[in-house]
């Protein structure tokens, strides 16, 4: 860094608050003066056009001589300014200026005032600028100044504690570097203060994570600032948010923050921040501009206004928007996030947690076919609930913290799926009751994934026992009442000992009710004609079960399309079907053909798709091509690993036909490995 500010011309340190900038160029500045290397050095505190007036002029007093006629004037801020620039341009002394904490160039480029003010290019001068503008209007090299590296944290956390005699657990140092999110400026005020109080830094970590403390509770006052800090931290970003505000669209970046402050840190999709939920909120809470008037309504944000109050926000180095970075497009310091959050009423925060919560469910796809953007929308409301898990259920639970559960099931994490339900059961049962329609769709969520990952009598204990309640509290025609049926009837027949037979008469007697209640068309009538016809070929008729699987498909493609992934279910149990009535052949072939749909729809790692593998793999291999299957077995195994897991049910599956179609190919019997 050093060698890069030391370069000629204009080098502009450019970051966001409390990373350093200052202490740089003044470090520079200082060796530079030390070493002789400038005749001149001029120090401007760049924070307005007057005061940098003001240095030039005093500039001007010092390199001019009070005796030239020609100096007549000098107590004009503009000529002096003026005649202290053409002095920089004509001499061949060394100069070097460090204009600091530029807080907008137009104050220096002559928007706002008669004359531009930026330093003249010279051979023999060099101008070094901080600032946490981003702007393309900047002059000379932008150098990022970003945040300590972690070694650089925790070095500096060590240097500052043994100076003053003290060696705390290196444990807990390094997760103080962590939990500051190696900001300079807040690893000083923070160390700082822990040595005035004599706390180790075990204990001020307890403090940090307190939410019933603020950032300014954590730091020195203002009179014992470090390192000369001249503000806070919150003070710090309190200038650069107001700032930000008054670019165009002016307005917009305040309210835009207050929604970045709920989110993941570490990446926020741009397609949640530019929602329609978000464009509303936008509209609603837009800074009011002094001279607008109250009564005209305020004009309706749109998609391109958003994702400009995002670039005014990464212009003052208040976030990183970078459009390179697919699904994580803007990232905001935690401690950024924090003083933001705690300048918020608890109702504002309730109601930008709110929109945050519609706006990441707006943005979840309804096929959720990149796992790495389910990943990072995940992570989100994971952060927003840790937040303002309060607002989350107000009135109701908030269909986010479903989605997230079912989310983790459906790319193959049913482990996880399985515990975000029993914590989000725990949850509605206290906030909402035990009889809420909520507390009864977490049980039912529940008991789902707790079948999906290995225990279907389990699941079928706790579905015949939701199925009980929903009765009492809903009904028996209510479609809730309905599908809890459905799951009772679909576990019932799970596992090794399940009741085959009965689940078929089950899903029997639902379909004859759904009928009735939901039409024959209904998505949910036409699921449970797919699952009867499944449970009647388990029971000893895979030719009916083809057959009506047929007939289910012809309506499926009527009522929901050929890419709809129930439809691509269908497709899947009727290859499964035409395979068990004797045709391996055949359905290896209508295995090989719906394979490229699933992963044109549902992608490479969705585990419809990896389900479709295995049993393409498996009829190959009936149909007389063990080495294929065994080796489409083997490839399978390793994706399998990468996205479920070793433990996943589907993973235990495949080792089993993995070495079952190995041995069929060597001539052995085959076994689990």
């Amino acid at each position: 860094m050093d060698r890069a500010v030391a370069g000629g011309g204009t080098q502009v340190l450019s970051g966001t608050g409390g990373v350093g900038k200052t202490q740089l160029a003044a470090h520079h500045a200082r060796a530079t003066w030390q070493a002789r290397a400038v005749d001149l050095l001029v120090w401007v505190t760049a924070s307005s056009r007057d005061a940098v007036l003001s240095a030039y002029a005093e500039a001007a007093v010092t390199v001019t001589d009070p005796d030239d006629p020609q100096n007549a004037g000098l107590d004009d801020p503009e000529r002096a300014a003026g005649r202290f620039l053409a002095w920089a341009q004509a001499t061949g002394r060394r100069w070097l200026i460090v204009l600091d904490d530029v807080s907008d160039p137009a104050h220096l480029n002559g928007t706002d005032g008669p004359g531009d003010l930026w330093p003249p290019a010279r051979p023999n001068g060099r101008t070094v600028v901080t600032t946490r503008r981003r702007d393309a209007a900047l002059p000379g090299h932008l150098i990022d100044v970003g945040l300590f590296t972690q070694g650089e944290a925790v070095g500096y956390l060590r240097a500052k504690l043994s100076a003053q005699g003290r060696h705390d657990d290196p444990g807990q140092v390094e997760e103080l570097a962590r939990d500051l999110g190696r900001l300079p400026l807040a690893l000083a005020q923070a160390v700082t203060y822990l040595l005035d109080l004599h706390l180790d830094c075990a204990t001020y970590r307890v403090r940090l994570a307190d939410r019933a403390r603020t950032l300014p509770d954590l730091v020195p006052e203002d009179s014992g600032l470090p390192d000369a800090h001249r503000a806070t931290l919150a003070a710090t970003w309190s200038l650069s948010i107001e700032h930000a505000d008054k670019l165009r669209p002016t307005g917009l970046a305040r309210p835009m923050l207050h929604l970045a402050a709920l989110l993941d840190p570490n990446g926020i999709p741009a397609t949640v921040l530019t929602s329609p939920p978000v464009l509303a909120y936008l509209t609603e809470h837009r800074t009011p501009d002094g001279g607008s008037d109250p009564d005209v309504s305020p004009r309706t944000v749109g998609v391109d206004d958003a994702a400009d109050a995002l670039r005014c926000l990464h212009r003052l180095s208040l976030v990183d928007h970078t459009l390179n970075t697919p699904h994580r497009e803007v990232r905001v310091h935690n401690l950024v996030q924090r003083a933001t959050r705690e300048a918020l009423s608890p109702a504002a925060r309730d109601m930008a947690a709110r929109t945050c919560a519609d706006a990441l469910y707006e943005a979840w796809p309804e096929v959720e076919r990149d796992t790495a953007l389910g990943q990072v929308l995940r992570a989100n409301t994971a952060a927003l609930t840790a937040h303002a898990a309060d607002a989350l259920w107000q009135p109701d639970g908030h269909p986010v913290l479903f989605h997230t559960g079912n989310s983790l099931g459906n790319t193959g994490l049913v482990t996880a799926a399985r515990a975000h339900f029993q914590d989000l059961h725990t949850i509605a049962r206290q906030k909402m009751g035990l009889d809420h329609p909520d507390t009864l769709t977490a049980r039912h969520n529940l008991a789902h994934w707790r079948g999906e990952a290995g225990d279907p009598a389990g699941a079928a204990t706790a579905a015949a026992e939701l199925l009980a309640d929903s009765l009492r509290v809903l009904g028996p025609d209510h479609p809730d009442t309905l599908t809890a049926r459905h799951n009772l009837a679909y576990w019932r027949g799970g596992g090794e000992a399940g009741d085959v037979a009965g689940s078929a008469a089950a899903f029997a007697e639902l379909l004859a009710d759904r009928l009735r209640v939901l039409g024959p068309d209904h998505p949910d009538t036409l699921t449970t004609r797919a699952d009867l016809t499944f449970w009647r070929g388990r029971a000893g008729d895979p030719a009916g079960a083809a057959t009506a699987t047929a007939e289910l498909l012809v309506d499926s493609l009527r009522v929901l399309g050929p890419d709809h992934p129930d439809t691509l279910t269908t497709r899947h149990n009727l290859a499964y079907w035409r395979g068990g009535a004797g045709d391996p052949a055949g359905a290896a072939t209508a295995f090989a053909e719906l394979l490229a749909d699933f992963l044109r729809v549902l992608g490479p790692d969705h585990p419809d798709t990896l389900l479709a593998r295995h049993n393409l793999a498996h009829w190959r291999g009936e149909a007389g091509d063990a080495a294929g299957a065994a080796t489409a077995f083997a490839e399978l195994l390793a994706d399998s690993l990468r996205v479920l897991g070793p433990d996943h049910p589907a993973t235990l599956t495949t080792r089993y036909y993995l070495a079952h179609w190995q041995g069929q190919a060597d001539g052995t019997s085959g076994g689990v490995r």
